[in-house]
C-alpha cells in the first residue's frame, strides 16, 4: 500500500522533470531567436544589394534593336542591343555636327576604358544610366527614323519628355538642349561572352 509520503515524493520528482524539460525548451527557443537574426545579419539585405551590389544580365536574351531596363544602385539602367544600322547612324556626318560632345570629352560621363565613338566595350551592346543629365527624368527610347514630332532629320535615339533634351544611340547629347552632358555610362564588364556585370570594372 502506497503511503502519503511516497506519493508526495513521486509527485515532486514528476514536477522536477516537467520544470527541467520546460526550461530546456524555452532556452532552445530563446537561443534560436538570437541565432536567426545573427545569421541573417551576415547576409546583405535587399536594400543593400539595390544600393550598391553589382548586378548580372544575360545579353543573349536580347534581340537586335531590343532594349531592357535594369535596376542598379536605385537607378534605371538600359542595355540596348544595337543593330548594324544603328551603329552606322552613329558616324553620320550630319548627326555629329548636331552633337555637343561627340568624342566624349567630358571624362566624368563614362569610365576611362570607354573611349570609342559608340561608347561601349562592345559596339553591339550599349549600357547606360537611363537618367537625363538635366534634371534626372527618364528619356523615351525613340528608335524610329524621322517621326513627325522629332523632325525629318531624326536618326533615332532618346528623347526626354520633361524638357526636350535629345541623345543619340550612344547617349551623346545634342547641342542647344537643356541637358549639359552625355548620358552617364556605369562601370561594367563582361564575365563571359553572354553575361555582363554592371557595377564592376574589367581588370586593368
Amino acid at each position: 500500500m502506497t503511503t502519503k509520503k511516497q506519493n508526495s515524493s513521486v509527485s515532486q520528482k514528476e514536477r522536477r522533470k516537467f520544470l527541467i524539460g520546460a526550461t530546456t525548451v524555452v532556452g532552445a527557443i530563446g537561443a534560436s531567436g538570437v541565432l536567426i537574426p545573427f545569421v541573417a545579419s551576415m547576409n546583405p539585405s535587399a536594400r543593400a544589394r539595390s544600393l550598391g551590389a553589382p548586378i548580372k544580365f544575360d545579353i543573349s536574351k536580347l534581340t537586335p534593336g531590343q532594349q531592357v531596363t535594369l535596376l542598379w544602385q536605385g537607378k534605371p539602367i538600359w542595355v540596348l542591343r544595337r543593330t548594324p544600322e544603328m551603329l552606322v547612324r552613329l558616324t553620320d556626318t550630319g548627326l555629329l555636327e548636331k552633337l555637343s560632345d561627340p568624342d566624349s570629352q567630358v571624362k566624368s560621363q563614362q569610365p576611362a576604358y570607354i573611349t570609342n565613338t559608340d561608347r561601349a566595350t562592345r559596339s553591339e551592346y550599349f549600357v547606360t544610366i537611363a537618367l537625363c543629365t538635366h534634371l534626372g527624368c527618364i528619356p523615351n527610347f525613340r528608335p524610329e527614323l524621322a517621326p513627325a514630332d522629332l523632325g525629318s532629320d531624326w536618326l533615332g535615339g532618346y528623347y526626354c519628355p520633361c524638357h526636350g533634351s535629345l541623345f543619340d544611340f550612344a547617349g551623346r547629347v545634342f547641342k542647344y538642349v537643356p541637358a549639359p552632358t552625355n548620358l552617364v555610362i556605369p562601370p561594367y564588364q563582361y564575365l563571359t561572352d553572354t553575361v555582363i556585370e554592371i557595377g564592376t570594372s574589367p581588370p586593368a
